[in-house]
């Protein structure tokens, strides 16, 4: 008699019509594709995953990227050790809660059973519903963090992180925006092949884990529509004066209120205290003058308030997560032709 065949970790990949197909297909084909490299140093001769598309029935699905695709089945019907809710696409409003209950149910009965339980990019919005998320921390894409969590207040959410494992047997995953799905993929593999075969797989399929996390990525995006007249007026004048010696004493004096009055209506409006604000602002004003200009760095702090080069580099590294240099080098337009 040969050997037993090993078992397969087996994946089952939500595909709902909110679904986007970039990052459902990505991890799809990567888990289903070590095969290709079956022999190497770490990867087992075996498939060590059998990924499989499943839905709220075992009928095709029209994703919102406007392609069909066949599913495997219906999710319910599927003993799936790992789940996966990839990127959906939600609106302004938010998430439409209760519109998948065979899958928030499947989703929770699979956790009992053992199953990791993982959301790529906003897939956490569905799987909220289930309540697994409560009390603990999680990633989700950062432009979807406010709607996020206006709508599940329970969930600690960190959109600078690409990747959080939580959950008292590390069974509940999170990764953030977009290709952080990278970062889950290689997490799983290397949980669950080993860390050598998650080495081969990042360098066959040329996938990068965000070591620096997800904050260089965030572009600062305070609220607008609070109500507030005159922290509106604070703001806009803010966009264009954030770099004058002592903004926040400036719209103090023009709002004609008292500087704990001012700082007590700015915070409950914007969530960020006068000073942090500035400070945010000015790195997202040198962010796009280092993605735009080659102004030496020591010119952009001064251009944008800092009269100390180092004070703005130390700055720049809290909000950013990264060095005004590192961030140039990443994200400045490339000059092609």
């Amino acid at each position: 008699m040969g050997k037993p065949r090993p078992k397969q970790v087996r994946v089952g990949i939500v595909a709902i019509p909110e679904a986007g197909l970039a990052t459902l297909s990505g991890i799809f084909d990567v888990l289903n594709s070590l095969a290709l490299l079956a022999g190497r140093e770490g990867v087992p001769d075996h498939p060590p995953f059998d990924a499989e598309l499943l839905g709220e029935t075992a009928d095709a699905v029209r994703l919102a990227s406007r392609v069909t695709l066949p599913l495997h089945g219906a999710a319910e019907e599927r003993p799936s050790d790992i789940v996966v809710v990839p990127s959906l696409f939600v609106r302004d409003e938010g998430w439409t809660k209760g519109r998948y209950p065979r899958i928030t149910r499947w989703i929770l009965e699979r956790h009992r059973a053992g199953a990791t339980i993982c959301s790529a990019c906003s897939g956490l919005f569905l799987i909220a519903e289930t309540g697994l998320f409560d009390g603990v921390e999680a990633t989700v894409h950062w432009p979807y963090a406010r709607i996020f969590t206006a709508q599940y207040p329970a969930v600690r959410v960190c959109p600078e992180r690409a990747l959080v494992v939580a959950g008292a047997q590390s069974e509940l995953v999170s990764s953030g925006a977009s290709t952080s799905w990278h970062d889950l993929v290689l997490y799983l593999i290397g949980r669950d092949v080993g860390p050598v075969a998650a080495q081969a797989v990042s360098k066959f399929f040329a996938l990068q884990r965000h070591v620096d996390g997800l904050a260089p990525f965030i572009v600062f995006d305070p609220p607008r529509g609070h109500g507030d007249a005159v922290v509106t007026a604070a703001q806009n004048w803010l966009d264009a004066n954030a770099a004058v010696a002592t903004p926040v004493r400036e719209m103090i004096r023009a709002s004609g209120l008292s500087e704990r009055g001012f700082s007590r209506r700015f915070q409950a409006a914007t969530g960020y205290a006068p000073l942090d604000y500035v400070q945010r602002l000015r790195v997202e004003h040198a962010k796009r003058r280092l993605e735009r200009t080659g102004d030496a760095i020591e010119e952009i702090a001064w251009r944008v308030g800092y009269e100390d080069p180092s004070a703005f580099r130390r700055l720049f590294q809290r909000i950013a997560g990264v060095s005004p240099g590192q961030y140039r080098r990443q994200f400045a337009q490339p000059m092609l032709g």
